[in-house]
């Protein structure tokens, strides 16, 4: 079961996290997202651990649960849904040139 594990202190590790979810069960990965440019902790990972009866427990039991003066949040992880459709630059849709769909064109001066 995979597990979101939000509000970590920049200064802690996988190995700390990984302790202290091994308390409640196995625990097969844990993966701290970094910052791309500062290569800083963003402050939240995800921990896998296989039974799902341990996962749950450690969910109860870790939730909330102070870490290095941080109040950690931790619950199963959703899915990434999938982004269809656009993007940041607008999204496909025509823009611009003043197309009017009747064959027809506007000068946008």
């Amino acid at each position: 079961m995979n597990i979101y594990v939000g509000n970590l202190p920049k200064s802690t590790n996988e190995q700390a996290v990984k302790e202290l979810f091994e308390v409640h069960g196995e625990v097969t990965e844990v993966k701290l997202l970094k910052d791309h440019y500062t290569n800083e902790l963003r402050g939240f990972g995800f921990v896998t651990m296989p039974s799902k009866t341990d996962a749950l427990k450690a969910i109860k039991e870790i939730n909330s649960v102070e870490m290095e003066g941080r109040v950690l949040i931790v619950n199963e992880a959703k899915p990434q849904k999938n982004q269809t459709g656009g993007n940041r630059r607008g999204g496909g849709g025509h823009r611009g040139g003043g197309h009017r769909g009747d064959g027809h064109s506007r000068s946008w001066q």
